[in-house]
């Protein structure tokens, strides 16, 4: 898949998405943060309006189609890119994990790993910036923001405790 990226002076910017049988979806992001949202079947073909959105309609789409409100296939972690360098990821806790049970703050979390936690998910409410006393629980789900080797070191301290030590 190939991305096209275009500069529109006055307007904001044009993107151009490669999809199956040569057909291109166009994204024009304004200044003002509204979204046009087009589609050619070929790259040579005039472009076919599809919709319009606001700035705060297309981030809401956004993080739909990536999977923040619901991933159709199971997994442990969600990953948004906030720029080249930096992540943020969504971490479920597993029952027996290695943090579970602990303080943000007795964890250690940022210094042993460099990433921050922003939020935690916990039964359908956000707790959104978490405080260092708040403890972490199997089940919760931890967004946090980091660099990838960061988030990497992150999901060790996710890893559940063995209890088989004789």
């Amino acid at each position: 898949m190939t991305i096209y990226e275009s500069d529109l002076p006055g307007v904001g910017k044009k993107f151009e998405v490669e999809l199956e049988n040569d057909e291109r979806l166009v994204i024009v992001t304004h200044n003002t943060g509204k979204r046009e949202v087009y589609r050619k079947p070929d790259p040579d073909a005039d472009s076919e309006k599809l919709f319009e959105a606001s700035d705060r309609l297309a981030r809401k789409i956004g993080t739909i189609l990536e999977g923040a409100y619901f991933q159709p296939v199971q997994t442990e972690r969600v990953e948004t890119i906030l720029s080249d360098d930096t992540f943020l990821e969504w971490y479920s806790v597993s029952e027996g994990a290695a943090l579970a049970g602990q303080s943000i703050a007795d964890a250690r979390i940022r210094e042993r790993t460099g990433v921050s936690i922003v939020a935690v998910q916990r039964a359908g409410e956000v707790i959104a910036p978490p405080d260092p006393e708040t403890v972490i629980k199997a089940d919760d789900t931890l967004v946090v923001v980091g660099d990838r080797e960061d988030c990497r070191e992150f999901e060790t301290l996710l890893e559940s405790q063995t209890g088989d030590e004789d």
